[in-house]
């Protein structure tokens, strides 16, 4: 189980919850945020400091967001499990299902 990053978060990437995470588990995308699902340990401090409410408990995604725990998944198909999100900084790929979107415009006051 782990905690899925949705999209509230494409194009806003506040980082909060990257700031909150105890193991580093949290990647940056171009445009959005990734949870590493091996590296998670499930703490769930990255929930409640997301600004956006972007980020849900793996069974708990809502429906209209559902495809976003297999993005959170694939994200890391060709990037293997680097152990630390710090090290590696701004990936500069995302998900195919957040390369399609359009840009998102979200404001909250930040």
């Amino acid at each position: 189980m782990t905690y899925v990053i949705a999209q509230p978060c494409v194009d806003v990437k506040d980082k909060a919850c990257v700031e909150e995470c105890p193991v580093d588990c949290i990647y940056e995308g171009e445009r959005s945020l990734y949870i590493h699902p091996d590296e998670c340990v499930d703490c769930g401090a990255c929930e409640p400091v997301c600004p956006v409410e972007a980020i849900y408990y793996e069974d708990d995604v809502p429906d209209q967001w559902a495809e976003y725990y297999k993005a959170n998944v694939e994200f890391f198909d060709e990037l293997g499990s680097p152990g630390g999100a710090a090290k590696l900084g701004n990936t500069g790929r995302d998900h195919p299902l957040v390369v399609a979107l359009p840009p998102q415009n979200q404001d909250i006051g930040l």
